[in-house]
């Protein structure tokens, strides 16, 4: 019998965990398949935790009863960079450490930002439904180089939004908590501002903030109202960072241009949602991270990390 159990809930690595089978080998260790498809919710999660030493997982539920639940449980290795949907606390209370890969999905997640972003200033998609309806309309478009784009939230994914962003001569402003070091304010070419002025100035408001307490409903009809009517809000980052009902308001009232989600409040997105019937609203499942390269990446440093605090000592491979 292998050392340590090992729990796959990550939606991503479940389909291609048998081509690791021999670091598992390697390591000591079995592993078991969950029944899983977007995310295991707490009472899925209090049914099985109990016997595995570590889990890799997505963006289930764990809550501070499901810690309780894992009696064995040591290491608990996120599939990709968000944490939010963990009680982080109660983890270090039952000596669980919680391990992640940073800033894995960098480049395709900017990537889907930039689309957006050309997609609304060159009006592409709604040109397209036109002249398949048989309607021959040149819609006014804009140039990215007379608009102004902003990002909140300066991370990794924030500043790689504003590097594919520079070479098309627009203007760049950022907002965030923390402080930036003044070599790579200067390498991005942005201007930092306040968060109430990113909102007043920008043709394209690109939110890239983790979910925290200081995030949460960040962007609520205050926020929306503060945008011009003329502008487009694109979330790529999380969904609850983003009042939805607020944001449903500001589409349905002219507060805003349009909008392009990858994250909702609530996954997936509730099949009644008014955001389903508008035409200047574009919608991923969230799926902005969808990379080979990134995956495989954070397939073996998902392991890496794991491994790495249950043999400590031993190999990883």
């Amino acid at each position: 019998m292998a050392k340590w159990r090992v729990l796959i809930t990550a939606p991503y690595m479940l389909p291609i965990i048998d081509e690791y089978a021999d670091v598992f080998k390697c390591n000591d260790a079995e592993y078991v398949k969950a029944n899983v498809e977007e995310r295991l919710e707490e009472d899925a999660l209090l049914e099985i935790v109990g016997d595995y030493h570590a889990i890799i997982a997505g963006d289930d539920r764990f809550t501070r009863r499901v810690f309780e639940a894992a009696k064995n449980l040591k290491v608990l290795s996120k599939w990709g960079t968000g944490i939010d949907s963990y009680d982080q606390a109660a983890a270090a209370d039952h000596g669980i450490t919680i391990t992640r890969t940073v800033d894995a999905f960098t480049e395709p997640v900017s990537d889907t930002v930039l689309g957006h972003i050309l997609n609304f200033a060159r009006n592409l998609a709604a040109m397209d439904r036109h002249m398949k309806d048989g309607v021959w309309e040149k819609i006014p478009g804009r140039a990215l180089n007379e608009s102004t784009i902003g990002v909140i939230g300066v991370g990794a994914t924030g500043s790689a939004v504003l590097r594919k962003a520079r070479p098309f001569d627009a203007r760049l402003l950022g907002t965030d908590i923390a402080e930036l070091q003044p070599g790579h304010i200067k390498t991005l070419g942005v201007e930092m501002v306040s968060f109430e002025t990113l909102l007043t100035d920008s043709d394209f408001v690109c939110l890239q903030c983790d979910l925290n307490e200081t995030s949460h409903h960040l962007m609520n009809r205050d926020a929306f109202k503060r945008m011009k009517s003329t502008a487009f809000f694109i979330n790529c980052a999380r969904g609850p960072v983003v009042d939805e009902q607020a944001l449903i308001w500001a589409l349905e009232n002219g507060e805003i241009a349009g909008a392009g989600l990858d994250v909702f409040e609530h996954e997936p997105l509730p099949a009644d949602s008014p955001l389903k019937q508008m035409h200047n609203v574009f919608m991923a499942p969230h799926n902005s991270n969808s990379s080979p390269k990134a995956w495989r990446n954070v397939h073996q440093l998902t392991l890496d990390a794991m491994f790495g605090m249950l043999n400590p000592d031993g190999p990883t491979a």
